[in-house]
């Protein structure tokens, strides 16, 4: 049997980059020890997956023992439900490192196989995890990244300086007007939600301005893009979310942990509608979420860091396969 040979068999990148990975990875570990943050590892595969319509997963049938022939299973795209779990059963405050995987996600920023960060803090707040996060980030890029001083901008307060315009208050007319003031294509935006149309001027006129010689949080998201954090009821009521960026990237997205069982369940069906009303594949949702849910999660938050973009910006790569061994185009 003959076998295939590449010319491109080596790591994208050098020795260097490795090793300074490493030494990341070794300052991260030690910054958990020091607050005495367990580390954990849940399963890669599991028989449920994300239901986000913004997420894809990987699937593959497994054939053995223990489950019925041919089940169906999931590469997870985060470990924040079995982690969920773990701090429902008692874990207390927990981290792991672990590879996470999303289909159809490749590109200067992306990668289907990439290194995820993820922790939760009993009794922490978003506003106290985005400390947490900014202290771990300056601590790991010590040496290798100038930083400014750590910048908060509300959702409201980015938009409102950046375009002009109230994200919880603007009409469909307000966002593409500002769109085009910009030069942005906004074809095939006409029939779109709002959330489609802040999306956009989010990633083209606001993230590009995030970041600079800093970290910058973004927090309180509308209510409507919540995903997985609670919402604080107002006006407008708005969810307790933040992402953080560095240099036009975005580093993390954490959440003030929702700890309902019924409207988690809300959530999921919810996404299911929207899965099926885009054309997407349901996929099945995790009940044992819900149990662990029902059972009592502790007030917390939790967030999830992406290391290989990370690594990207502390040694100066200019897309994401500079910071591991082997992208998908080398796997």
């Amino acid at each position: 049997m003959k076998l295939d040979t590449h010319s491109d068999w080596r790591p994208a990148t050098s020795l260097e980059v490795l090793k300074r990975r490493a030494r990341m990875l070794a300052r991260i570990r030690g910054f958990f020890a020091r607050r005495n943050v367990l580390e954990v590892e849940t399963p890669i595969l599991s028989p449920t997956a994300a239901t986000d319509p913004h997420l894809q997963s990987f699937a593959t049938r497994y054939t053995g023992p223990g489950k019925p022939d041919g089940c169906m299973f999931y590469l997870q795209t985060s470990p924040e439900f079995p982690m969920k779990r773990l701090l429902a059963s008692g874990s207390g405050s927990i981290y792991q490192i672990c590879k996470a995987f999303r289909n159809g996600e490749a590109g200067r920023l992306h990668n289907p196989e990439f290194t995820l960060l993820e922790w939760y803090r009993v009794g922490f707040d978003h506003h106290r995890l985005m400390d947490e996060t900014a202290e771990l980030v300056t601590e790991v890029l010590e040496g290798q990244f100038r930083l400014g001083p750590v910048e908060k901008l509300s959702y409201r307060e980015a938009f409102l300086r950046y375009c002009g315009l109230d994200p919880h208050t603007a009409g469909t007319d307000e966002f593409a007007a500002c769109a085009r003031e910009r030069g942005i294509r906004v074809d095939g935006l006409s029939r779109g939600t709002l959330d489609s149309w802040r999306d956009l001027l989010l990633t083209h006129v606001i993230q590009p301005q995030l970041g600079k010689g800093r970290l910058t949080f973004l927090y309180d998201y509308p209510a409507s893009q919540a995903a997985l954090a609670r919402v604080r009821p107002g006006n407008p009521p708005v969810a307790e979310r933040f992402e953080l960026y560095l240099e036009g990237a975005e580093l993390a997205n954490g959440f003030h942990e929702l700890d309902n069982a019924g409207e988690q369940h809300r959530r999921f069906e919810r996404d299911l509608a929207r899965r099926k009303h885009i054309g997407l594949p349901g996929v099945p949702p995790d009940g044992s979420l819900l149990a662990a849910l029902e059972h009592g999660l502790p007030a917390c938050a939790g967030v999830a860091l992406g290391v290989d973009r990370l690594v990207m910006l502390a040694t100066g790569g200019a897309s994401l396969a500079e910071a591991m061994a082997f992208p998908i185009d080398r796997a």
